[in-house]
């Protein structure tokens, strides 16, 4: 049980929600929607307990599982499979108990006499917190959500981003917790896991916010809505699945409007009435009386919700370059003993179109960074050629300084642009007045994602590195991206789970990995696009 109760949410002085109450039962299974910005990613990190409301109190009746946009998994250095395990403690029950079994072999019989009750402790500890049947709970969410055997058992510093946030997906769903809050949680997720997440949410018995682009989830998993309106800075609550939701707003957008024009063409006569009889000294008061009931009639009428407004994303214009401005040859990488891809080769022509497909773990996001060159291959070699201006889009955002503000990074993009120019650019990605000033780090997954793309618009880039660029946007925000790549002349090479972006990109190659197989693309290859 979650229960807040009269709830203020502000960004800064930007307030996000004031006067929310409600409260999140067993059962409830809910799906928070509203434009990026509205408030969202604020509102469930302060249902968990990670932030503090501007007003009102949030009670919490048992163990919260929250997954945030961007999870921090803390120590890198520690197994995947012990991260998940150590959501009910058992991470350092097994460890003792695989460390008394390698000593019950020891020649000392007082060493294995000490091993041997160790290992009995352990045991014991282990079946009261669900025995060996809960690692292999453990193992089976894993493998449900792409996580197979192999990978349990690598450090998580040599996991991709998207097998890194799958383990903590999973380290959540394994917790048991009362109530779930998720956060874009199909992000990374190839389409057989997608349907298995909704299967098991479908069939959780406890209280559930889900934040999600994902239609197919939304219309799968929940039994209410609750809309956010970044307008108003209210709450909307419908008691109902999620297509109900849809017809039932568009419902009441039609009710709101009608009661509007009917107020403002009532108030108009009383206004005109009362121009007329204030002519008359006998009638002032009465023509007074007559304005102030038709403002007390606008007044009561909620205002028509203003439509959401959505970022116009153009890419820029590529600075002339060579006719191959970037190539890659020999391009190998490892973590240790792990070899992710091995023998890359890649030509980069002007204007060429390159998708990147491969299993999550296979190096796609790594390949991109080492062309970025933010890493450095193991073997071979990225090579500029002439005129070269890369932009590089990091699905982790990790391109953005969160320490300095969304002014300070679009600067740090266009130092050549004057601080009008940069905040047009801004304002036309939806960062106006107090917005620019706000540090990186406090912004939701959908702003850092258009504050990326902002400082991409600006560089004047004719090769564009994208990685996975329609990751936590609303659909209408998405369409503008896909509009924006299926138009820029420059070269892009795309790491993508996304149909619609490959649609979009209309690619002339695709680059396989981990094999580095190259080859002309052709639509045999699609099937592959949702497993990326």
């Amino acid at each position: 049980m979650l229960v807040a109760r009269d709830l203020e949410i502000r960004a800064g002085a930007r307030l996000l929600l004031e006067h929310a109450s409600f409260q999140i039962a067993a059962g409830d299974k809910i799906g928070l929607v509203g434009r990026n910005g509205a408030g969202k990613t604020t509102m469930t990190k302060i249902l968990a307990g990670e932030g503090q409301p501007a007003a009102g109190t949030v009670t919490r009746g048992g163990p919260i599982g929250y997954l945030p946009q961007d999870p921090r998994t803390g120590d890198l250095d520690i197994l995947a499979k012990n991260r998940i395990l150590a959501a009910r403690g058992l991470d350092a029950v097994v460890a003792r108990l695989r460390d008394a079994e390698l000593k019950m072999g020891d020649d000392s019989e007082a060493v294995r006499d000490q091993a041997m009750a160790k290992y009995a402790r352990a045991e014991a500890e282990l079946a009261a917190a669900g025995g060996y049947a809960a690692e292999s709970e453990a193992a089976r969410i894993a493998s449900n959500l792409g996580l197979p055997e192999r990978v349990l058992h690598q450090p998580l510093r040599t996991l991709s981003g998207g097998q890194r946030r799958r383990v903590e997906l999973a380290r959540i769903l394994f917790a048991g917790a009362e109530t779930l809050l998720l956060d874009e949680p199909t992000n990374h997720l190839d389409a057989d896991s997608i349907g298995w997440l909704r299967s098991y949410l479908q069939g959780y018995s406890g209280g559930l916010i889900v934040i999600s682009h994902d239609v197919g989830l939304l219309s799968a998993t929940v039994n209410k809505v609750f809309h956010l309106d970044a307008n108003r800075a209210e709450l909307d609550i419908y008691s109902m699945d999620w297509k109900r939701y849809l017809l039932q707003r568009e419902t009441d957008e039609k009710r709101r409007r009608r009661e509007r024009l009917n107020a403002e063409r009532k108030a108009d006569q009383l206004l005109t009435q009362a121009d007329k009889m204030r002519a008359k000294a006998t009638k002032a008061t009465a023509a007074q009386n007559m304005a102030r009931r038709a403002e007390r009639l606008l007044a009561g009428i909620e205002g028509e919700r203003a439509a959401d407004r959505v970022a116009k994303i153009r890419f820029p214009d590529p600075a002339p370059s060579g006719k191959t401005p970037l190539t890659a040859a020999d391009l190998s990488k490892s973590y240790g003993s792990l070899e992710v891809f091995t023998g890359v080769d890649l030509a980069i022509d002007r204007g060429s179109q390159v998708v990147v497909l491969g299993l999550n773990g296979a190096g796609k996001t790594t390949l991109l960074r080492i062309l970025a060159g933010i890493e450095e291959p193991d073997t071979g070699e990225v090579r500029p050629g002439h005129g070269l201006r890369l932009g590089y889009y990091a699905q982790e955002h990790e391109t953005l300084d969160t320490s300095r503000t969304v002014l300070a990074n679009m600067k740090s993009a266009a130092p050549d642009l004057n601080e009008t120019d940069v905040r047009k650019v801004l304002g036309s990605f939806l960062f106006s007045g107090d917005d620019v000033e706000k540090p990186a780090a406090v912004l939701s997954g959908g702003e850092k994602t258009r504050l990326a793309l902002a400082m991409l618009v600006v560089s004047s880039a004719n090769v564009l590195l994208l990685d996975e660029p329609t990751n936590n946007l609303d659909p209408a925000s998405r369409a503008e991206v896909l509009d924006a790549i299926r138009r820029y002349a420059g070269a892009v090479v795309l790491v993508t789970h996304d149909e619609g972006a490959v649609e979009a990109l209309d690619p002339d190659r695709v680059l396989l990995l981990p094999d580095g197989v190259e080859d002309l693309w052709n639509p045999d290859y699609a099937d592959l696009i949702s497993l990326a």
